[in-house]
Order: C-alpha cells, then sequence, then structure tokens
C-alpha cells in the first residue's frame, strides 16, 4: 500500500510493531524438547493479546498461527505435536497478521542454543544481507538492483538464493503490488520501488539449492537435496532516503 496518511502510518506501524514482538518472544521462548506446535500455540496466544489476528490462518485457512520450520524446511512449515525442537538445529519463524485492517509480516532464521551444526554462518548472512538491501531502498530504486544486491552478496560468502521465494507489497492486505520482490536479479522485473509505500523485503539464503519444493502437505516447502535455508525479513516504508523498518521489534 502507499502511506497517505499519518492515521495510515500508525495503523501500519502498530501491526508491524505487534508482530515483531511476537517474533522476538517465540524466538526467546523456543528451546529444545518443544514441539514446533508448542512453540505455535504461545505465538498465537501472543497474538489474540495483542487483538492481532493471525494472517496465514485469515487469509489462506493456514493450520497454524504461523510458520515455524526446522533444518530443511524453508518455509511456510506446519507447526506439528512431531516435530520435536533440538539443541543446534536451525529453526525459522515467520509471523504475520492484522490489525484494524492493516497487514504487517516477518520472519527470521536463528540457531536454537548451541551451534552444534554450524548455522551461524548461513544465519548471519541471511541476516546481515538483509540489512544491507534494506539500508540501499529508496524513493525509484529498481526491485532488480536489490535482487542483483542479494544475490551478490549471498555468493560473496559461499552460498545461493532461493529464487521460486520472493518478497512484496503488504499493507491492506498480506500480499499486494508489488507481487514480486525477488532474492535474485531478475532482468525482466521492471519495477521500481516508490515513496511512502510499504513492503516485506526477503532473503532466502541457502547453502546449495537454488528452489524450494512442496512436501505434498499442500503447504511447507523444503530443499530436495539437503540444503539448508535461513529467510529474514522486515515490514519496511519506503522513503526518499532511509527506509523505515516497521518490525523493528523482532530484533533482527
Amino acid at each position: 500500500m502507499s502511506i497517505t496518511s499519518n492515521a495510515e502510518l500508525q495503523g501500519m506501524t502498530k501491526v508491524s510493531e505487534a508482530v515483531g514482538l511476537v517474533l522476538k518472544q517465540m524466538r526467546e521462548y523456543a528451546a529444545p524438547g518443544m514441539t514446533t506446535r508448542e512453540l505455535d500455540e504461545y505465538g498465537g496466544q501472543l497474538l489474540q493479546a495483542a487483538g492481532v489476528r493471525a494472517a496465514p490462518k485469515l487469509a489462506y485457512g493456514f493450520p497454524g498461527w504461523t510458520c515455524i520450520g526446522v533444518n530443511n524446511v524453508v518455509a511456510h512449515g506446519i507447526p506439528s505435536d512431531s516435530v520435536r525442537l533440538q539443541e543446534g538445529d536451525l529453526v525459522n519463524i515467520d509471523v504475520s497478521g492484522e490489525l484494524d485492517g492493516f497487514w504487517g509480516d516477518n520472519g527470521g532464521s536463528f540457531v536454537l542454543g548451541n551451534d552444534l551444526n554450524h548455522h551461524a554462518p548461513l544465519v548471519n548472512a541471511s541476516r546481515n544481507i538483509l540489512l544491507l538491501a534494506i539500508s540501499q531502498i529508496r524513493d525509484g530504486v529498481k526491485l532488480a538492483d536489490i535482487g542483483r544486491l542479494i544475490e551478490f552478496e549471498a555468493r560473496r560468502a559461499g552460498f545461493r538464493v532461493i529464487k521460486n521465494l520472493v518478497g512484496h507489497g503488504v499493507g491492506r492486505s498480506l500480499h499486494e503490488a508489488p507481487k514480486e520482490i525477488p532474492c535474485f536479479y531478475d532482468r525482466g522485473n521492471k519495477g521500481r520501488f516508490t515513496k511512502n509505500s510499504t513492503v516485506a523485503i526477503e532473503t532466502f539464503i541457502s547453502t546449495r539449492a537454488s528452489y524450494a519444493y512442496g512436501n505434498g502437505d499442500g503447504w511447507t516447502l523444503v530443499t530436495n537435496d539437503g540444503s539448508f535455508v535461513a529467510q529474514h525479513e522486515h515490514t519496511i516504508m519506503v522513503t526518499a532516503g532511509e527506509p523505515v523498518i516497521l518490525t523493528s521489534t523482532n530484533g533482527i
């Protein structure tokens, strides 16, 4: 959406800060031995306490309050009673929600406890590249140029990017124009960032894979070669200068 009034800015700020704080609290709450369903239920309680409706449920009928992926799950992981977190797991949580007609979206990967499986370089690359990319976004900047920057930085760090998952516009709905903000260079994408627009910028940084695939449950996306993927996401407002990171409460 394009922010046209202070009331709209306050609405986007309120929902974005709420989902950001829920993501932070879920990350801090996660512990070895906990199921992803237990972690999701905690997130659901936090969302409800804040008056926020869970976006995946509201928009798409997703079977969870939040999306939680572990290890080789790239995105849209269904919270489960059978998936139990373990020390050193690569965990991804994506929290999005609606409040008073405004929608906010954010996500982040992290290593649970001690980094037994050496995922930290991947996680750090995803986080740092996202923040670098956001710092370069301005009114008039080409979407493709930000994708090129993310892909270049990922390769420089020894990683790849997932090419069939993208960032997107957000505001009056969970997914809106621009429909695709890739984290790779797409020469056919002629769009530009526009002042006062609100968008969700995402990185999907992979150890080897370039694509994510459905696992057959209708939701979960995984790599097909055992690769690991770290994702980080912020909702931002584009300006003529530095963007405003609306989900900064998540601590990414």
